[in-house]
């Protein structure tokens, strides 16, 4: 099977991040912070380290960085935490749900309101549609780094600006950006939430919350820290109020192992690599009549993520006749209605190529050709 699914997770993982898997599993068994003994101490160690791997590649400070179960949790945990009552929150409209629905859910709740930006093709129309969103009660907006159906690129250095002068606090997703462009909180951004078994490489499971210190956030849960423990309240400082109960460890070591590699392959390298495939991808099958790319050429800058569909198919219909000749593609709406919405491509949603940097041209040349003779 070769997976072009990696904006989902990628996979393969790199040797490196197996291999501390394992050491993990078989050395490091104690619960980091929770003991004084050897084997609580050596774990501890080694989750440190990963912590300042993952600073260092994000310009955090060290403790500012908490671990979590995955970008969904980072991004509730943030957006819950920051939100205040009766507040405001802007969102754009190519969200993914674990943006969308946390913040749906507070206005249900009469916790905010909250408006939708719309992405633009230029970049100086997108931030001027988050500037007239604006309002004395906002407190927050959310920005994806960039969409996991278009791939679109937004201007978050921009609208990070823009929050800064209105002294809002911007929590940008980088699921998909984190990995593939260089993303740094010296960006701008105030709380920045990904995943770490994407464009990171580490494991499933695996997520990470960096926040600049700007803004409280409240925490998610509540519960055993390895701190403070005679106290009823939860610890108010960080990563402990956070990082409630046993951290991933396994997961959190394979993590660290991920970012070096990206760091030792290059930022810049990745992403050459799979945009060259996209690129290959997109020239090929726009050759086909009945195929549909939802890709604007005005735009620019794009993460290495495709959205199309063949004309007589469903998304789910193609993909699954993919995955039968030896293809992993998702159909359908990838978590992700407000962006199909803005794209048209409702209800029956994209199929969707995202490669990694194990993929090759072959792969690609071997896609096409089965497009094109049992689809087209």
């Amino acid at each position: 099977m070769i997976n072009f699914d990696n904006s989902a997770t990628s996979f393969p993982k790199p040797a490196a991040v197996k291999k501390a898997v394992l050491t993990a599993l078989s050395h490091y068994g104690g619960n980091p912070g929770r003991s004084g003994h050897t084997l609580s101490l050596k774990t501890a160690e080694v989750v440190y380290k990963a912590r300042s791997i993952a600073a260092d590649f994000f310009g955090a400070e060290v403790d500012n960085v908490i671990f979590t179960q995955n970008c969904t949790h980072a991004l509730n945990t943030a957006i819950k935490g920051v939100a205040e009552k009766g507040c405001h929150i802007i969102i754009s409209d190519l969200e993914h749900n674990s943006v969308l629905r946390p913040v749906h859910t507070l206005s249900l709740n009469n916790e905010c309101s909250y408006s939708i930006a719309e992405i633009s093709h230029d970049d100086f129309t997108t931030v001027e549609n988050f500037r007239k969103l604006i309002t004395p009660k906002t407190k927050i907006i959310v920005c994806t780094l960039g969409s996991n159906v278009t791939g679109q690129i937004t201007p978050y250095r921009q609208i990070a600006d823009l929050c800064r002068k209105h002294e809002i606090c911007f929590i940008a997703d980088g699921a998909q950006a984190c990995g593939v462009i260089p993303i740094k909180l010296s960006d701008g951004i105030n709380i920045l939430c990904t995943a770490g078994h994407k464009s990171l490489y580490g494991p499933s499971g695996t997520g990470l919350l960096v926040t600049d210190g700007k803004y409280t956030i409240k925490p998610l849960m509540e519960g055993g820290t390895g701190s403070t423990s005679l106290e009823a309240v939860q610890p108010d400082f960080l990563p402990d109020a956070l990082e409630s109960g046993t951290i991933n460890t396994a997961g959190v070591i394979g993590l660290g192992e991920g970012i070096k590699f990206v760091k030792r392959l290059g930022i810049d390298k990745i992403y050459m690599h799979e945009t060259m495939l996209c690129h290959k991808f997109i020239t090929e099958i726009k050759k086909m009549k009945n195929v549909i790319v939802y890709r604007d050429d005005s735009c620019e800058n794009f993460l290495p993520v495709v959205s199309f569909n063949v004309n007589g198919y469903t998304a789910n219909e193609t993909a699954e006749i993919l995955n039968n000749y030896g293809f992993a593609l998702r159909g359908g709406l990838h978590c992700s209605g407000l962006a199909h919405t803005a794209i048209g491509s409702i209800p029956n949603g994209t199929v969707r190529f995202s490669p990694s940097v194990f993929n090759t041209t072959d792969e690609v040349e071997k896609l096409v050709k089965i497009i094109k003779n049992y689809l087209t």
